[in-house]
C-alpha cells in the first residue's frame, strides 16, 4: 500500500527526541515502502555516510518513555501512525529504534536508491521545511506577544503608581488655609 506523502500525514511522524526533530526507522521503512530490517541494512552498511547528528539509537529508557506518550490514530483515512509502538512477527521490536534527523533522512534516500525513496525524501523535506517556517513563525508571535507585555506593564505600572498616589495621605501635613476657629 502507498502512503499518500502529503505534508499533514508526515508530520505526524516526526518526533522531538535530543532536541532534535526525527523520524524513526520503522516509519522511514513504511514511507519507503521496505521493511525496517532492509531500512537498517542499508543504513549499517553505509555507517560512513550518518555521523551521530545524522541519526542515533534510542536508549532502552527513551524508548520506553516513548512508548508510553505515543497515542496511535489514524489521521484522514490514512493508517500513518509511529510504528515503533506496532508489534512485529516476533511480538515487538528486539532493540529501540533508530532515530533520523533531517540530514539522515536525506541521506537515506541516496543509500536507497529507488524512484520511491526520491520521491519519499521530496515530501519528508518539504514537511521539515514546513515545520521550520511554523516554528519560526511561533517564535516571531512569542517576541511580539512579549513586546506587547511589556508595552502594556510599563503603562499599567504608571496608572498603578497614579493610583497609589491618589489613595496614599500626604506625607507631611499641610497647613489649612483659611479661618481656623
Amino acid at each position: 500500500m502507498k502512503l499518500v506523502l502529503k505534508p499533514e500525514n508526515i508530520v505526524q511522524l516526526v518526533f522531538f527526541v535530543r532536541g532534535e526533530k526525527v523520524m524513526f526507522d520503522a516509519d522511514l521503512a513504511k514511507l519507503y515502502g521496505v521493511s525496517t530490517k532492509a531500512l537498517n541494512q542499508a543504513f549499517r552498511r553505509n555507517k560512513q555516510r550518518f555521523p551521530s547528528d545524522f541519526v542515533f539509537q534510542l536508549s532502552s529508557t527513551e524508548y520506553n518513555d516513548l512508548k508510553s506518550q505515543i497515542v496511535t490514530s489514524s489521521a484522514g483515512g490514512t493508517d500513518l501512525r509511529s510504528q515503533i509502538v506496532t508489534s512485529s512477527s516476533h511480538g515487538g521490536r528486539r532493540r529501540p529504534p533508530y532515530a533520523f534527523t533531517e540530514q539522515g533522512v536525506a541521506m537515506l534516500s541516496s543509500v536507497l536508491r529507488s524512484a520511491r525513496a526520491v520521491e519519499v525524501n521530496i515530501a519528508i523535506m518539504r514537511t521539515f521545511v514546513q515545520l521550520r517556517r511554523l516554528m519560526d513563525t511561533n517564535r516571531d508571535l512569542a517576541r511580539k506577544i512579549e513586546s506587547l507585555e511589556k508595552k502594556y506593564d510599563e503603562q499599567f505600572a504608571e496608572v498603578f503608581a497614579a493610583i497609589k498616589e491618589l489613595v496614599a495621605p500626604p506625607a507631611t501635613p499641610r497647613k489649612q488655609i483659611g479661618f481656623h476657629p
